[in-house]
This record gives C-alpha cells, sequence and structure tokens, in this order.
C-alpha cells in the first residue's frame, strides 16, 4: 500500500504544478505585451497552457480523493476541509469571472486583427478589471498550497 499512496502522492503534487504553474505565469506573459504582435503572441501561449490546468486539475481531484480513502482521512481534518473550500473558491473565480472575461478580450484582440504596432485601449481597460481577480485566485491557490504543505490544524 505504501508504493500506491507513495505513486498517488507523486501524481497529486505534478498535478498541483500543472494547475498552479500556469495560473501564476499566463497572467503575466499577458500583462508583458506592448505591441499587438506581442498580445497575439501571448493569447497564443496562453491558449496552449490552458490545457494544463483541466488535465492536472482533474488527476489533482481524483488522486486527492483516492489519497483521502488510502488514509482513512475523509474530510476529518479542518485544513483539508479548508483547502477543499478555498479550492472551490478558486475555481469559481478562474472559471466563472476570469474566463468569460478573457473571452470577450480575446474577441477585442481578434476584432483588432489590423493594428500591429498598439495594443488596443479596450485590451489595457479590460485586463485592469480582470487584474484583482487573477490575483485573488494566486492568493488562493498559495493559500491552498501552504495549508496542504503545512496543515496548520
Amino acid at each position: 500500500m505504501i508504493g500506491l499512496f507513495g505513486l498517488l502522492l507523486v501524481l497529486h503534487i505534478l498535478a498541483t504544478i500543472a494547475v498552479i504553474g500556469p495560473a501564476f505565469v499566463v497572467p503575466v506573459i499577458r500583462r508583458s505585451a506592448r505591441t499587438f504582435g506581442q498580445l497575439r503572441f501571448a493569447f497564443s501561449i496562453t491558449t496552449k497552457l490552458a490545457i494544463l490546468p483541466k488535465i492536472g486539475g482533474a488527476v489533482l481531484i481524483v488522486t486527492g480523493i483516492w489519497l483521502m480513502i488510502i488514509t482513512k482521512m475523509g474530510l476529518s481534518q479542518m485544513w483539508l476541509n479548508l483547502s477543499i473550500l478555498l479550492s472551490l473558491l478558486m475555481i469559481v473565480t478562474i472559471g466563472g469571472l476570469i474566463e468569460p472575461r478573457m473571452k470577450k478580450i480575446m474577441q477585442i484582440v481578434s476584432e483588432s486583427q489590423g493594428q500591429e504596432d498598439e495594443v488596443p485601449a479596450e485590451f489595457a481597460r479590460a485586463m485592469k478589471k480582470i487584474a484583482p481577480l487573477e490575483s485573488a485566485a494566486q492568493l488562493l491557490m498559495l493559500a491552498i498550497t501552504v495549508l496542504m504543505v503545512v496543515k496548520p490544524f
């Protein structure tokens, strides 16, 4: 059973990296675009990276539940319950608040195909509105990570 536990734990940690890594890097990549060409390139990269959190999230849930079953922990630990609650809040923030706004921003970018030098002003305004949501999602990820590593209570 220790072999299975170790394998699940490694998969769980790798899935965490697949979820957290892009979530921290993607906003930085998008905000760094200074020209329209860079903006298109940034969206190309971030669109390709978007698959990692989806696959990682599924693996994270499956391995997490499996680990809870193997260890017979269930929902008896407060740090785990809080981690799950914060994870659900993070999913709602990203899936329900950030992604729909990003689709609108991508539409602005696609409609501005003729411009090569300047980033559309609409894009900059829209990104400023999303920045606090992305920061909140990043803080939630950080809190979840700390809870999972430290297991304070």
